[in-house]
């Protein structure tokens, strides 16, 4: 995906991360189950999180936090790479929810990703970088979810 400039990117990965928010606030409203509905809407502050930052470092230059941000490597245990993506519906089963979940975060570490290649400046890097990871952790926690719940089911 091409881009003119970096407020382009800025943009886009703006406008994705509102998106997020939205399934996960959508997808919290319309759940029964308590587990469920309170692990999307955490997911939602999450994904508002990184609005935050992304509008920060749009319109400041410069994101607090970022500067300090710990790097810290995070596992690709890849269960979603094997998965089919599976469209949203209320009513779904929990694990069928985490296989959403977990099929959206590898779509935004990939964005982000393909993000950092193209972005310009080391600031610019930088935030992309932590984007990066924040999807990362967010990936690697729902397949955690989702195998653990799997074993207890038998699978």
């Amino acid at each position: 995906m091409p881009f003119e400039s970096l407020e382009e990117i800025f943009d886009f990965a703006i406008k994705t991360e509102q998106e997020a928010v939205k399934f996960y606030e959508d997808a919290a409203e319309e759940e029964s189950m308590s587990g469920a509905k309170k692990m999307l809407k955490e997911m939602a502050d999450e994904e508002r999180k990184h609005e935050r930052m992304l509008k920060e470092m749009k319109n400041k230059g410069v994101v607090d936090g970022v500067t300090n941000y710990k790097f810290k490597w995070i596992p690709d245990i890849k269960r979603s790479d094997f998965m089919v993506d599976v469209k949203y519906e209320k009513g779904m089963a929990y694990n069928e929810i985490l296989l959403v979940a977990m099929k959206n975060e590898e779509k935004a570490l990939k964005l982000y990703n393909d993000l950092l290649k193209q972005a310009e400046g080391e600031e610019a890097k930088k935030l992309f970088k932590v984007m990066c990871q924040e999807e990362a952790k967010h990936k690697l926690k729902f397949e955690t979810l989702y195998d653990d719940y799997m074993a207890k089911m038998g699978d």
